[in-house]
């Protein structure tokens, strides 16, 4: 892998992140409403992550911000249970491991901060990213968990840790 470092979100990372997630997303004909395409805390992810017992980290490659991935107490969730959230990367960082450590830093993040339980939403299109949560030891699920917002979400998973 290249030069990389893995960071907390920053302010001036917002513009750059919310783009990557909406061309992500349009790349897998995933960019229809009921997503996080359509949600406007997309565009304000540094402000969305300010709150306890969350991060995102931000992955950047040679310099340039290459993706990320973070841990959020979404509403409605059971009690001691995070979410996985805006794991997206570039396709040019795909396949290099990079995702696979930002998933293992969610997971430890979520661990050491008293969660029992991390569930995330995605869609059929990604399906890369669903066998990688798979193998993470991440179930699908009849259904969906919490209030997220995103009704646009078919694959529902929860892993214990």
């Amino acid at each position: 892998m290249d030069n990389f470092i893995i960071r907390t979100i920053r302010p001036e990372d917002n513009k750059t992140l919310a783009s990557i997630i909406r061309n992500t997303l349009a790349e897998f004909g995933a960019n229809r409403p009921g997503t996080v395409y359509y949600d406007e805390t997309t565009d304000h992810l540094y402000e969305l992550f300010q709150k306890e017992r969350c991060i995102y980290y931000v992955a950047e490659i040679n310099g340039v911000i290459a993706g990320g991935s973070g841990i959020f107490p979404s509403e409605g969730l059971p009690a001691q249970t995070c979410e996985l959230v805006k794991m997206y990367l570039i396709p040019s960082a795909r396949g290099m491991g990079l995702g696979k450590l930002l998933i293992e830093l969610c997971l430890e993040f979520a661990k050491t901060n008293g969660y029992r339980q991390v569930y995330l939403e995605t869609m059929p299109e990604l399906k890369k990213a669903v066998r990688v949560y798979e193998k993470f030891g991440f179930c699908h699920l009849d259904g969906s968990l919490g209030n997220t917002g995103h009704f646009g979400c078919g694959v529902w998973m929860l892993k214990n840790i």
